[in-house]
C-alpha cells in the first residue's frame, strides 16, 4: 500500500505557528492534501500531550487515530461545505505518528551549535518517558511545542534509544543556515562530527524545503542513507507542501521504520552493519517510494543573501565577492546551494528525467541508489497565479475548494487528475498551468536570507500577485 507521510509539522503551542494548528486542523487539511499519516508534532509540550491523549487512540500498530465521537465531529463539522463524493476516502481513516521536534543549542568544538532533530516514537508511553528524562535535565518543555534543549545532538539520540530502541531521531531541515546538522551558520560537516559514536542510528535525514534529493545525492554519507522530506508546516495549509511516499506492507510504526532503514542494507562499516537489526536490511516490504518535494530554489535559503539590504548571490558570485554584504559590511547568510558546494565530494548528479502518462516529470538517480522525486508548486500558489490574487483571498480560497470537492485530494488533482477534468472543474488556464507545473515549466525567482523564491508559471504574465499576508504566514519556517 501507498502511503503519503507528512511527518514533520507544529502544534498551536509553537513560536509562530497558527493557533488553528490543532488535532482538528491537522486531520481536515491531511484529508483536503491525501495524506495518509501524519505527524502529530510537539509532544513534549505539556498541554499537547495532554490534547493527543484526549483526542487520539493508539491503533496497537504505533500509531493513533481520532477517537470515534471526535471523528465524528470533524466530518460533520469540517466537510460540510464540500461534496461528500471528493472525499470517498473518508472509510480509509488517516492516522497519526508520534513525531516532534528539538532544539538543540549547546557549545561543542569550541563553536555554538544549533541542531534541530526530529525524534519518532511508536507510543504515547515510549513519549512520556522521554518528557520525564528530558525534565529530569532541567528542560523547559512548556516554554515552546519545539523546545530549545541544551542537550547535544547525540545526547537526544542516547536518550531516546535508552528509552524506546525503536525510536528513530532524523536530522530536520538539514541544510538550513541556523538551524540544521549541516548549517552553514551552526552546524558540523558531516553526521559523525555531530553525533559521535552514534552516527550509526541516523538512518535518514530530512532535505528542508531549500535542498532536494539530487543535493544530498552528491554527499557520500548520504548514500546509504535515507533522504526524507517533510513539510514542517505551520499552518494547516503549508501540510504537504513536501512529503514522503511509503510503500509498506501495513501502514504501522515498524514498516516506517524498516521502509527509513532499507538503505542501511548496502552499508560497508562492520561496525554500522552490527548495529541493524538484520531483519531490517535488505527487506523487500517497507520501503520509500518516493518524495514530493518544493522546488529548492523556492526555499527561503536557497540562495546566499542579506535580506535587509536586497543583496542576493549565487554560490560563485559569494566565491568571487566574499560573505561580507557589499552594502553595509555585515556577514551574508551563506544559502543552502553554496553550503551543498562546500561539503560535496562528487559532481552535482545528472538526474535521469521520466515523464508519466500523467504528464508528471520524475527524477531518478542514474544508479537508482535512491528513490525517485517530483517537483511540486502547492495548488493553491497555482491557483492564485492563475486568478492575480493572493493565495489567502476569498476568491482563491473558493477556487481551490471548488476543484477539490469536484477532484479530490489536492495530490490527486496535482499528479494524477485528468486536464479536461480540470479544466471543467475549473477552466482551461488552470489545468494549463498545472500541466505546465507537472513537466516543470516554470520560472523562480530564488529565495535567500529569509525570504521564500517567487514561483512563476508564466514569465511574461504582465501581472504580479498581490500577496495576502496573515498571521498564517507570519515567520513560516
Amino acid at each position: 500500500m501507498k502511503v503519503i507521510a507528512d511527518l514533520q509539522l507544529h502544534s498551536k503551542y509553537s513560536r509562530a505557528v497558527s493557533q488553528k494548528m490543532n488535532i482538528e486542523e491537522l486531520f481536515f487539511w491531511s484529508k483536503m492534501k491525501g495524506i495518509g499519516l501524519i505527524g502529530t508534532g510537539d509532544w513534549t509540550h505539556p498541554l499537547w500531550i495532554r490534547e493527543i491523549k484526549e483526542k487520539l487512540v493508539e491503533t496497537g500498530r504505533g500509531t493513533l487515530r481520532l477517537n470515534s465521537n471526535l471523528k465524528k465531529t470533524v466530518f460533520s463539522n469540517l466537510f460540510s461545505n464540500l461534496k461528500r463524493q471528493s472525499f470517498s476516502l473518508q472509510e480509509q481513516d488517516t492516522e497519526f505518528l508520534l513525531a516532534t521536534e528539538l532544539s538543540s543549542i549547546y557549545s561543542q568544538g569550541g563553536q555554538t551549535r544549533r541542531v534541530h532533530n526530529l525524534v519518532w516514537v511508536p507510543a504515547i508511553s515510549s513519549a512520556e518517558k522521554i518528557i520525564r528524562e528530558l525534565n529530569k535535565r532541567g528542560c523547559n518543555l512548556g516554554a515552546d511545542g519545539r523546545p530549545i534543549v541544551g542537550l547535544t545532538s547525540k545526547e537526544v539520540l542516547q536518550i531516546a534509544l535508552e528509552v524506546d530502541e525503536s525510536a528513530l531521531v532524523i536530522p530536520a531541515h538539514a541544510w538550513t543556515p541556523w538551524f540544521a546538522l549541516y548549517g552553514s551558520k551552526s552546524g558540523f560537516n558531516s553526521i559523525e562530527e555531530c553525533f559521535e559514536d552514534l552516527s550509526d542510528y541516523i538512518y535518514a535525514v530530512e532535505t528542508g524545503l531549500s535542498s532536494d534529493p539530487a543535493m544530498n545525492w552528491r554527499i557520500p554519507e548520504l548514500d546509504h542513507r535515507s533522504i526524507v522530506s517533510f513539510s514542517d508546516a505551520h499552518s494547516g495549509p503549508k501540510l504537504g507542501r513536501e512529503a514522503t511516499v511509503f510503500d509498506l506492507e501495513e501502514l504501522s510504526y515498524e514498516a516506517i521504520r524498516e521502509a527509513v532503514m532499507d538503505n542501511a542494507s548496502n552499508l560497508s562499516s562492520p561496525r554500522r552493519r552490527g548495529s541493524v537489526d538484520s531483519r531490517l536490511l535488505g527487506n523487500d516490504r517497507n520501503k520509500i517510494s518516493c518524495t514530493l518535494e518544493f522546488y529548492p530554489e523556492e526555499g527561503k535559503y536557497h540562495f546566499d543573501g542579506h535580506r535587509n539590504c536586497k543583496v542576493r548571490q549565487t554560490p560563485e558570485e559569494t566565491r568571487e565577492r566574499g560573505t561580507q554584504c557589499p552594502v553595509c559590511g555585515r556577514p551574508l547568510t551563506v544559502g543552502v546551494e553554496y553550503r551543498v558546494q562546500e561539503l560535496a565530494k562528487r559532481d552535482p548528479i545528472n538526474t535521469v528525467k521520466k515523464i508519466d502518462d500523467n504528464g508528471v516529470r520524475w527524477l531518478y538517480h542514474p544508479q537508482n541508489m535512491h528513490p525517485p522525486f517530483v517537483n511540486i508548486v502547492p495548488l493553491l500558489e497555482i491557483i492564485s497565479e492563475a486568478r492575480h490574487a493572493g493565495t489567502g483571498s476569498k476568491g482563491v480560497q473558493e477556487e481551490y475548494e471548488k476543484v477539490i470537492s469536484s477532484l479530490g485530494p489536492e495530490f490527486h488533482v496535482l499528479l494524477k487528475a485528468d486536464f479536461d477534468d480540470i479544466s471543467r472543474a475549473s477552466d482551461a488556464r488552470l489545468s494549463e498551468a498545472i500541466k505546465k507545473v507537472r513537466v516543470g515549466d516554470i520560472y523562480i525567482d530564488p529565495g535567500y536570507d529569509g525570504e521564500f523564491g517567487k514561483v512563476k508559471v508564466w514569465k511574461d504574465d504582465g501581472e504580479d500577485v498581490v500577496e495576502d499576508v496573515g498571521k498564517d504566514q507570519m515567520s513560516l519556517f
